[in-house]
């Protein structure tokens, strides 16, 4: 016979979903916005390409997993 397997469960516990929710998205808001104003305030000759994807990734990186802590906080299991 096989052991009994093991239930599968969550590395974060279930009420720090809210929190992680709210403070990544509130950092990725941020970075967004500092990546907006970056490219609204230098001139094309000035910018560079590696400031632009490293900023685009963490926002996008943040803004992700707020996300999926969103919907998770939310009832909503993905």
């Amino acid at each position: 016979m096989a052991p009994a397997a093991k239930p599968i469960s969550s590395p974060v516990p279930d009420a720090w979903y809210p929190t992680l929710a709210v403070l990544m998205l509130a950092v990725g808001l941020v970075i967004t916005a500092s990546f907006f104003i970056y490219e609204a305030t230098s001139s094309r000759k000035s910018r560079s390409l590696a400031k632009e994807l490293t900023t685009g990734a963490l926002a996008s990186i943040f803004l992700g997993f707020g996300s999926l802590f969103l919907l998770l906080s939310t009832g909503v299991y993905v």
